[in-house]
């Protein structure tokens, strides 16, 4: 381990323990003479384009999704996630939680598809922060985002019973979010009328 930078700015980095002495010296002036062009926290990466370091899970539909049981960290650990979270939401790596961004109505749903059944459900959250839930199991064979399109239905539907004027619509689907906004074409009839309909 070779630190590039001071006692207070640690920039820290392995080279190979199996270097002889003039080549690891060597190797050292060279990374501090470029040590300027290395990402050394979170902040040095504010200009990255999110195509880049956004990720994505590639998911197999024929698989069914399987949901893991709750793991119980170590406090130390847990600290540890949270310093690193913390910082990487501050550098904008990670997007903020939008109940800081926004205080107003918000709703979340998500739908699911498996070779068993399809499941629905949206969440409406209020200014002050009471959640308002509904669920549903489709009983007609749809994909994962017909089911999604669902749930988003659901969600307005109880949005418009509840006569909410103004919220904030919050999924992970680039598909239907892009699709909706008009940015994203579709061909499926399907997915079309679903599309009108919201």
């Amino acid at each position: 381990m070779v630190n590039l930078g001071d006692a207070e700015t640690v920039k820290e980095t392995r080279i190979s323990i199996h270097l002889l002495p003039t080549e690891k010296e060597e190797y050292i002036r060279f990374l501090k003479e470029y040590e300027d062009i290395f990402a050394w926290s979170y902040d040095d990466m504010t200009g990255l384009s999110t195509s880049i370091v956004a990720h994505k899970l590639p998911t197999n539909l024929m698989c069914p999704p399987i949901k893991q049981k709750l793991k119980k960290l170590k406090l130390d650990t847990s600290l540890k996630i949270k310093e690193e979270v913390t910082k990487q939401i501050k550098a904008k790596v990670l997007r903020e939680d939008i109940t800081e961004a926004y205080d107003g109505w918000r709703m979340f749903f998500d739908g699911a598809a498996n070779f068993k059944e399809v499941g629905i459900r949206a969440i409406l959250v209020s200014e002050m922060g009471q959640h308002y839930s509904g669920s549903a199991k489709l009983r007609f064979p749809c994909t994962n985002n017909m089911a999604k399109y669902e749930a988003c239905i659901l969600g307005l539907n109880m949005a418009v019973d509840m006569n909410i004027q103004e919220l904030v619509v919050i999924d992970d689907s680039d598909l239907l979010v892009h699709q909706v906004q008009g940015e994203w074409a579709t061909k499926n009839s399907k997915i079309l009328s679903y599309l009108h309909h919201v």
